[in-house]
C-alpha cells in the first residue's frame, strides 16, 4: 500500500501539495469548474531537473468505499532540449481544470507527482444542494 509514500501538508506552507479550487457547495445537475494546481502560495519550479509531472483528480461520494477517476493532467514540457537542460522552447504550467457534475456530497482528492520529491495529496469536502 502506498499510504506511507504519499505525503501531505498545508499547501500554504509546502510547494508540492495540490490545491483544489472549487465551491464548497455544488448545485445538483450543474457542471462546476474544479481547478487543481501546485504551488499556489509558494511557487514550485518547472525545470528539466525539478518539475511536477502530473496531477490526478478523484471523487469519493460520502459513505462509498470507492473513488471515481475525474481527470488526469500530464505536464511534459520542462525546458528539455537537444541544446541541454532548460534550453528548450516549451514549458507547461502545473494547473488542470475540469468541468464536473456531482450529485452527492463527498470529497475531492488530488494526487500529484514531483520528479524529485514523490507523491503528494490533498482533499476537499464538498456539499450538494
Amino acid at each position: 500500500m502506498l499510504t506511507q509514500q504519499v505525503q501531505s501538508a498545508d499547501w500554504k506552507n509546502e510547494k508540492h501539495v495540490p490545491v483544489i479550487d472549487c465551491p464548497d457547495l455544488f448545485a445538483k445537475d450543474e457542471f462546476i469548474e474544479v481547478t487543481v494546481t501546485i504551488g499556489k502560495e509558494i511557487a514550485h519550479p518547472n525545470t528539466t531537473e525539478h518539475h511536477i509531472a502530473w496531477i490526478e483528480l478523484y471523487y469519493q461520494p460520502e459513505g462509498d468505499k470507492f473513488v471515481y477517476d475525474i481527470a488526469r493532467f500530464t505536464f511534459g514540457a520542462h525546458g528539455a532540449s537537444v541544446k541541454g537542460a532548460n534550453e528548450g522552447p516549451a514549458y507547461t504550467h502545473h494547473v488542470g481544470k475540469a468541468q464536473v457534475k456531482i450529485d452527492q456530497p463527498g470529497k475531492l482528492y488530488a494526487l500529484s507527482y514531483c520528479n524529485i520529491h514523490g507523491l503528494w495529496e490533498n482533499e476537499k469536502s464538498i456539499s450538494v444542494s
